[in-house]
């Protein structure tokens, strides 16, 4: 599947969406919107972003949340989650029902999904694991069976664990102080977990070291990664180049891409996870780059372009088948 087929059939739309509810669920606080047109649009895997602070306020910048829930038969619903850690989503935690939020979206690149029955191992960290049950949902739709590994620091910080438990062929929880499942890190139990449920593709979505660890443990059993990074955005359209990433095109050349756009989900292993927050010598249009350092490709597809720059769109695509999406 390539997630831009339909782009304008699909493509984002801005609305005055209605706050249905707010409510809090532990440590975090999950907020409904009535905007059927994202809603309708929506695919898992993309996010929202949200305008704060009121039309005074000096906060100009959207904050993007990952879309939790979606209600199109049920006037239009979208829900997300989010943490109430700075001005903006502080402000957002104190919206009641019937205020109007300035939203728009369905943004970035879905979650590609197998085209065959495939086992599909879910792995969440925090509000992280957010986008993953309504992929879920869709997975089952495919005959696809489901298994959940999520964690955080606390009881309270996991998210969805019961929800895990009720739609999840199996469901495994950690926290890193014991105080809900297993003691540690998702990554702790991770190769049990593959053994165990016969995982045939991971599907992931966490803080970046997280997924920089899950990327790095597949290998071990040659397994597909499917992240929804977490790369900061500023302003979710690929305008402002705050959420760029190093990543591996098919090509074998390494380019600077938007998380907002050509993200937020990527094949793991094409990602440079440890030379994130840089631009590496070799990437493309780097100061000093050389077609010839890259086997002399230096053509049409050095020039740029969707398809070489490793998105789900490509070669991820087959084998299967946030943003940084938080608040500030």
């Amino acid at each position: 599947m390539n997630p831009r087929d339909g782009d304008a059939e699909t493509g984002p739309v801005q609305a005055r969406g209605t706050v249905l509810t707010v409510r809090r669920v532990d440590a975090y606080y999950a907020m409904t919107v009535v905007a059927p047109g994202i809603a309708a649009r929506f695919r898992p895997g993309q996010f929202l972003a949200v305008a704060v602070g009121g039309p005074q306020s000096s906060m100009l910048l959207r904050r993007a949340f990952s879309i939790h829930d979606v209600r199109p038969d049920h006037g239009g619903t979208v829900e997300f989650i989010f943490a109430a850690s700075g001005p903006g989503t502080r402000w957002l935690a104190e919206r009641r029902p019937r205020d109007v939020l300035d939203v728009t979206g369905p943004h970035g690149r879905p979650f590609p999904v197998p085209k065959e029955p495939a086992a599909c191992l879910l792995v969440g960290g925090g509000y992280g694991s957010a986008p993953l049950f309504s992929l879920a949902g869709k997975l089952k739709d495919r005959n696809c069976p489901v298994d959940f590994l999520l964690g955080a620091a606390s009881g309270d910080r996991v998210f969805g664990a019961l929800t895990a438990r009720r739609t999840g062929r199996t469901a495994t929880i950690t926290t890193e102080d014991g105080s809900l499942g297993s003691r540690g890190l998702v990554t702790d139990l991770l190769g049990q977990v593959i053994q165990q449920a016969r995982t045939d593709v991971i599907y992931a979505c966490g803080p970046m070291p997280m997924l920089r660890q899950v990327t790095v443990l597949a290998r071990r059993w040659d397994l597909p990664v499917l992240a929804a990074v977490e790369e900061a955005m500023a302003c979710g359209i690929g305008v402002c180049m705050t959420c760029v990433l190093p990543v591996v095109g098919s090509d074998g050349i390494t380019r600077m891409v938007r998380a907002c756009t050509d993200g937020p989900v990527f094949r793991g292993e094409q990602i440079r996870w440890d030379d994130i927050g840089t631009i590496p010598f070799d990437a493309f249009g780097a100061p000093g780059w050389e077609p010839r350092a890259v086997g002399g490709a230096g053509g049409p597809a050095a020039a740029g372009g969707s398809g070489a720059a490793g998105g789900p769109g490509g070669p991820g695509a087959a084998a299967a088948g946030g943003r940084r999406p938080h608040g500030r």
